[in-house]
Formats: C-alpha cells, sequence, structure tokens
C-alpha cells in the first residue's frame, strides 16, 4: 500500500520556473540582440564610415521592406505555415502601382489598388490553404512563380520611373534630425499593432496553441482555417504596401523588384527565434534578427566583400538558425525527461 507522506509540490510551467531576469535575458531573442550589438561594435571599430548617419539612412532604407514584411511573416509560421510568395507580391504590387500612374491614376489612387492586390494575393493563398486544403509550402512556391510571372507579363522588361518627386521624395525623406527614414515611423505603428495582436490578445495566443497542435487548437474551439486565412491576407497587403514603398524609394516600377527577399526575410525571422515547427517566437527577436542581417550585409559591402558571399552568409546563417533551434529544443526535451525521472525517484512517497 502506498500513502503519500509530504504535501504534493505544485505544478507549474518549466519556462516559469526560472528567475525572471534568466526568462528575460536567457533567451535565444536576448542572444540575436545581444550578437547584433557587438556586430554592430566590431564594424564601427573596423569599417571605415560604418559609423556616419549616411551608413545608417541607407541600412534602414534597404531593410524597411524586410522588417514590414517580417511581421505577418512571423504570425504565419509560429501557426507553423510559410509563405514564399511575399517577394513575388511585392513585385506584382510594383508593377501595378506604376501601371496605375501611367494610366494617368493619381498616385494615391494607385497605391490603394497595388494594396488591395496584394490583400488579393494573400487571400488567394490563404483560400488555397485552408479551404482547399493544400500545403503552404507547396502553394506558395507556385504562387511565387504565378505572381512573379504576372508582373513580369504585364510590365515585360520596361520599366516605369516617371513617379511624382513629391512622393519619391518622401520615401527617402529622414525624420528630421535624425539619420531615420520617415518609413520606420509606418513600420514602428505596424510593429506595435502586430506585438499587441501577438502578445497581448486571445488571437495571439491561438495563435501559439495552433503551432503547437492545430487538432488540439481546433478541439478547444478555435477557428484554425479562419486564423490562417487572414493570417495569409495580412501578409499579402503588407507585402503590397512595402512594394509602393519599394517602388517609390527607387523611383522604378518593374516585374523583377525584390527577387529573392524571401529568403532574406525566411531567414531572419527563424533567426529572430520563431520555430521552423510553429509554437514559438517572439516579435523583438525577429526585429533584431532582421537589423542583424541588414547590418551585417552593409559593413561586408562597405569593407569591399561581394554580394554573391553575401548572400552565402545569409543561407548559412538560415541554415544555422533552423539547426541551433532543432538543437535547443532537443536539449530542452533531455532535460525535461532527465526532470522528469528525478522526480519520479523523489522520496515524496513511502510503501
Amino acid at each position: 500500500m502506498t500513502a503519500t507522506t509530504e504535501a504534493a509540490a505544485p505544478r507549474t510551467y518549466a519556462a516559469h520556473a526560472q528567475p525572471l531576469w534568466r526568462r528575460v535575458l536567457v533567451t535565444r531573442e536576448a542572444s540575436i540582440i545581444g550578437l547584433l550589438l557587438a556586430v554592430i561594435a566590431v564594424a564601427m571599430a573596423t569599417v571605415p564610415n560604418f559609423d556616419s548617419p549616411l551608413t545608417v539612412t541607407y541600412l534602414l532604407r534597404e531593410t524597411a521592406p524586410i522588417l514590414l514584411i517580417a511581421l505577418p511573416m512571423t504570425l504565419i509560421i509560429i501557426t507553423a505555415e510559410i509563405d514564399l510568395s511575399v517577394a513575388s507580391v511585392l513585385g506584382l504590387a510594383s508593377v501595378v502601382t506604376g501601371l496605375g500612374v501611367q494610366a494617368g491614376w493619381p498616385l494615391p489612387v494607385a497605391m490603394v489598388v497595388a494594396v488591395l492586390v496584394g490583400a488579393m494575393a494573400g487571400a488567394i493563398n490563404g483560400a488555397l490553404v485552408t479551404v482547399v486544403g493544400l500545403p503552404s509550402l507547396a502553394v506558395t512556391i507556385g504562387t511565387l512563380a504565378l505572381f512573379r510571372g504576372i508582373a513580369v507579363g504585364l510590365l515585360g522588361t520596361t520599366a516605369i520611373s516617371d513617379f511624382p518627386e513629391t512622393w519619391t521624395d518622401l520615401a527617402r525623406t529622414n525624420i528630421p534630425g535624425t539619420p531615420v527614414p520617415v518609413v520606420i515611423i509606418a513600420f514602428a505603428v505596424l510593429a506595435l499593432g502586430f506585438a499587441v495582436l501577438l502578445h497581448f490578445t486571445p488571437f495571439g495566443r491561438s495563435l501559439y496553441a495552433i503551432g503547437l497542435n492545430k487538432e488540439a487548437a481546433a478541439f478547444s474551439g478555435i477557428d484554425v482555417g479562419r486564423s490562417k486565412f487572414w493570417l495569409f491576407v495580412m501578409s499579402g497587403t503588407v507585402a503590397g504596401f512595402a512594394g509602393v514603398y519599394f517602388t517609390l524609394l527607387y523611383n522604378n516600377a518593374r516585374g523583377d523588384n525584390a527577387i529573392g527577399m524571401e529568403l532574406q526575410i525566411i531567414a531572419a525571422v527563424l533567426l529572430g527565434g520563431v520555430s521552423i515547427f510553429g509554437g514559438r517566437g517572439a516579435l523583438h527577436g525577429v526585429i533584431a534578427g532582421v537589423l542583424l542581417i541588414g547590418t551585417l550585409g552593409s559593413a561586408l559591402r562597405l569593407a569591399g566583400v561581394t554580394s554573391d558571399i553575401i548572400n552565402v552568409l545569409t543561407g548559412l546563417l538560415l541554415v544555422l538558425s533552423v539547426v541551433s533551434a532543432s538543437a535547443l529544443s532537443w536539449v530542452h526535451q533531455r532535460r525535461v525527461a532527465a526532470l522528469g525521472r528525478r522526480r519520479g525517484r523523489s522520496p515524496g512517497t513511502s510503501s
């Protein structure tokens, strides 16, 4: 006969059993922020002109589209899905903006239409994933080629570059007295909105539940299909907005704008601590990941490194982020299993 001789210990989540400082500082996100600060410090000390305000301006201008699109991409990957078509949607929105202006539309009208086209592209992805039931990887590989083909087909090999100077100057304008581009204000507003949505609302918590186990989430009353559908719509909408900004920044609407950018976006999201398997991630880590890749690329270009080598390093970062996340998950599972075995052998019962 077994009798309990001690009061049972209260059940707690393993992560919350740690002190607050450890939960804040000893995390993957904190390590990426630390690595970003280290790269900035080394670059400022060793790379000529890296610490100039002009470098900061160009760095933020170039990374702004990636920062924008990484916000909804984070939510999508947390649900264990992916959207590889975002750069193609950006290119399509760029072409729509250019064709609208060429047709005589006021630029604000062309911009709104381009963003709506991005939302429609996202809705197509969402419907194929949630209604038809196709895997998002296969769907967005297909729509990556589809949307890019439409963009190139609409404009051919030509480019449109006669946009109103008022708008192109606005895309290149800095916040007065700082080297920070005005577009960062739009990013900050969106980032705040996505952070509140993900971390402080029931909808955001449901996304983590979907990523951990979509069947269990569905049984708990979460509408998995509808949640994922609207995430893809968000992704397409933000990619459309990024396409408008990209067009005005470079004063150039082309069907091949931003080719390959999806690699940088996904690399930054995974590097920032979002699990490719879903159920884990935070926006501050993703923002740090985007800035880390952008800062590293900027420093290497100023040091004379070719773009091919930078692309290789970006790919290596993507592989390392996935491998390290899997390794950390394996170590965590082993620690939890070992803790469970120790508790099972603890002197809490007697025969």
